[in-house]
Protein backbone atom coordinates (compact mmCIF):
# COMPACT_ATOMS: atom_id res chain seq x y z
CA UNK A 1 0.00 0.00 0.00
CA UNK A 2 2.84 2.38 0.86
CA UNK A 3 4.40 1.73 -2.55
CA UNK A 4 1.15 2.71 -4.29
CA UNK A 5 0.89 5.92 -2.27
CA UNK A 6 4.53 6.73 -2.97
CA UNK A 7 4.02 6.08 -6.69
CA UNK A 8 0.95 8.36 -6.66
CA UNK A 9 2.86 11.24 -5.03
CA UNK A 10 5.80 10.72 -7.40
CA UNK A 11 3.47 10.95 -10.40
CA UNK A 12 1.82 14.10 -9.03
CA UNK A 13 5.25 15.63 -8.40
CA UNK A 14 6.37 14.67 -11.87
CA UNK A 15 3.18 16.20 -13.33
CA UNK A 16 3.90 19.59 -11.79
CA UNK A 17 7.66 19.57 -12.26
CA UNK A 18 7.53 18.50 -15.92
CA UNK A 19 9.63 15.41 -15.27
CA UNK A 20 11.02 14.56 -18.71
CA UNK A 21 14.11 12.41 -19.28
CA UNK A 22 15.97 14.91 -21.47
CA UNK A 23 19.42 15.75 -20.03
CA UNK A 24 20.59 19.21 -19.08
CA UNK A 25 23.98 20.70 -19.91
CA UNK A 26 26.16 22.87 -17.66
CA UNK A 27 27.81 26.13 -18.66
CA UNK A 28 31.33 24.70 -18.38
CA UNK A 29 30.56 22.08 -21.04
CA UNK A 30 29.30 24.83 -23.36
CA UNK A 31 32.51 26.82 -22.80
CA UNK A 32 34.57 23.72 -23.61
CA UNK A 33 32.59 23.16 -26.82
CA UNK A 34 33.03 26.81 -27.81
CA UNK A 35 36.79 26.47 -27.28
CA UNK A 36 36.78 23.28 -29.39
CA UNK A 37 35.00 25.10 -32.26
CA UNK A 38 37.54 27.96 -32.09
CA UNK A 39 40.45 25.49 -32.15
CA UNK A 40 39.00 23.39 -35.00
CA UNK A 41 40.77 25.50 -37.61
CA UNK A 42 40.18 24.91 -41.30
CA UNK A 43 39.37 21.22 -41.09
CA UNK A 44 35.77 21.05 -42.33
CA UNK A 45 34.98 17.67 -40.77
CA UNK A 46 36.48 18.59 -37.39
CA UNK A 47 34.73 21.98 -37.38
CA UNK A 48 31.38 20.39 -38.35
CA UNK A 49 31.69 17.84 -35.54
CA UNK A 50 32.64 20.57 -33.06
CA UNK A 51 29.67 22.72 -34.11
CA UNK A 52 27.31 19.74 -33.69
CA UNK A 53 28.65 19.15 -30.14
CA UNK A 54 28.24 22.85 -29.34
CA UNK A 55 24.69 22.81 -30.75
CA UNK A 56 23.89 19.78 -28.58
CA UNK A 57 25.23 21.53 -25.49
CA UNK A 58 23.36 24.76 -26.23
CA UNK A 59 19.91 23.21 -26.75
CA UNK A 60 20.36 21.16 -23.57
CA UNK A 61 21.27 24.25 -21.52
CA UNK A 62 19.15 25.61 -18.67
CA UNK A 63 19.75 29.15 -19.97
CA UNK A 64 17.10 30.30 -22.49
CA UNK A 65 19.61 32.49 -24.37
CA UNK A 66 21.86 29.45 -24.92
CA UNK A 67 18.90 27.41 -26.18
CA UNK A 68 17.98 30.19 -28.62
CA UNK A 69 21.58 30.36 -29.83
CA UNK A 70 21.57 26.60 -30.41
CA UNK A 71 18.29 26.84 -32.33
CA UNK A 72 19.73 29.58 -34.55
CA UNK A 73 22.90 27.55 -35.25
CA UNK A 74 20.92 24.43 -36.14
CA UNK A 75 18.44 26.29 -38.36
CA UNK A 76 21.35 27.91 -40.18
CA UNK A 77 23.02 24.54 -40.71
CA UNK A 78 19.78 23.07 -42.08
CA UNK A 79 19.40 25.96 -44.57
CA UNK A 80 22.91 25.26 -45.88
CA UNK A 81 22.13 21.55 -45.87
CA UNK A 82 24.83 19.45 -47.47
CA UNK A 83 24.63 16.69 -44.90
CA UNK A 84 23.67 13.04 -45.04
CA UNK A 85 20.20 11.88 -43.94
CA UNK A 86 21.72 10.72 -40.64
CA UNK A 87 23.22 14.15 -39.95
CA UNK A 88 19.98 15.82 -41.00
CA UNK A 89 18.06 13.57 -38.60
CA UNK A 90 20.44 14.55 -35.76
CA UNK A 91 20.05 18.25 -36.54
CA UNK A 92 16.25 17.99 -36.69
CA UNK A 93 16.22 16.13 -33.38
CA UNK A 94 18.44 18.71 -31.66
CA UNK A 95 16.29 21.47 -33.10
CA UNK A 96 13.21 19.72 -31.72
CA UNK A 97 14.91 19.58 -28.29
CA UNK A 98 15.62 23.31 -28.51
CA UNK A 99 12.03 24.16 -29.34
CA UNK A 100 10.81 21.81 -26.59
CA UNK A 101 13.08 23.55 -24.07
CA UNK A 102 11.81 26.96 -25.20
CA UNK A 103 8.14 25.90 -24.90
CA UNK A 104 7.30 25.80 -28.63
CA UNK A 105 5.77 22.33 -28.40
CA UNK A 106 3.90 22.31 -31.72
CA UNK A 107 7.08 23.25 -33.65
CA UNK A 108 9.01 20.65 -31.68
CA UNK A 109 6.44 18.00 -32.55
CA UNK A 110 6.68 18.89 -36.28
CA UNK A 111 10.45 18.45 -36.20
CA UNK A 112 10.22 15.13 -34.34
CA UNK A 113 7.76 13.92 -36.98
CA UNK A 114 10.34 14.81 -39.66
CA UNK A 115 12.96 12.80 -37.71
CA UNK A 116 10.62 9.84 -37.57
CA UNK A 117 10.07 10.03 -41.34
CA UNK A 118 13.83 9.50 -41.74
CA UNK A 119 14.11 6.86 -38.98
CA UNK A 120 10.69 5.56 -37.85
CA UNK A 121 12.01 3.36 -35.02
CA UNK A 122 14.46 5.88 -33.48
CA UNK A 123 13.90 5.56 -29.73
CA UNK A 124 15.21 9.03 -28.81
CA UNK A 125 12.77 10.69 -31.18
CA UNK A 126 9.91 8.49 -30.01
CA UNK A 127 10.72 9.36 -26.38
CA UNK A 128 10.82 13.07 -27.19
CA UNK A 129 7.53 12.81 -29.07
CA UNK A 130 5.91 11.25 -26.00
CA UNK A 131 7.39 13.96 -23.74
CA UNK A 132 5.99 16.65 -26.08
CA UNK A 133 2.54 15.06 -26.17
CA UNK A 134 2.57 14.68 -22.36
CA UNK A 135 3.55 18.34 -21.97
CA UNK A 136 0.79 19.47 -24.35
CA UNK A 137 -1.77 17.34 -22.48
CA UNK A 138 -0.55 18.65 -19.11
CA UNK A 139 -0.77 22.25 -20.29
CA UNK A 140 -4.30 21.55 -21.53
CA UNK A 141 -5.33 20.08 -18.17
CA UNK A 142 -3.87 23.05 -16.31
CA UNK A 143 -5.62 25.44 -18.70
CA UNK A 144 -8.95 23.70 -18.17
CA UNK A 145 -8.40 23.83 -14.40
CA UNK A 146 -7.68 27.56 -14.48
CA UNK A 147 -10.74 28.19 -16.66
CA UNK A 148 -12.99 26.10 -14.40
CA UNK A 149 -11.71 27.94 -11.32
CA UNK A 150 -12.32 31.31 -12.95
CA UNK A 151 -15.85 30.33 -13.99
CA UNK A 152 -16.52 29.02 -10.47
CA UNK A 153 -15.32 32.25 -8.89
CA UNK A 154 -17.42 34.37 -11.23
CA UNK A 155 -20.51 32.20 -10.64
CA UNK A 156 -19.89 32.35 -6.88
CA UNK A 157 -19.54 36.13 -7.03
CA UNK A 158 -22.76 36.49 -9.00
CA UNK A 159 -24.60 34.17 -6.60
CA UNK A 160 -23.28 36.12 -3.60
CA UNK A 161 -24.34 39.42 -5.18
CA UNK A 162 -27.83 38.09 -5.92
CA UNK A 163 -28.17 36.70 -2.37
CA UNK A 164 -27.22 40.11 -0.93
CA UNK A 165 -29.81 41.96 -2.97
CA UNK A 166 -32.62 39.76 -1.61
Amino acid sequence: MDAKISKFFDSVGSFFSGGDQIPWCDRDIIVGCEREVAEAGDSDERKTDSIMRLSWALVHSRQPEDVQRGIAMLEDSLVNNTSSPLQQREKLYLLAIGYYRSGAYSRSRQLVEQCLEIAPDWRQALTLKKAIEDKIAKDGVIGIGITATAVGLIAGGIAAALARKK
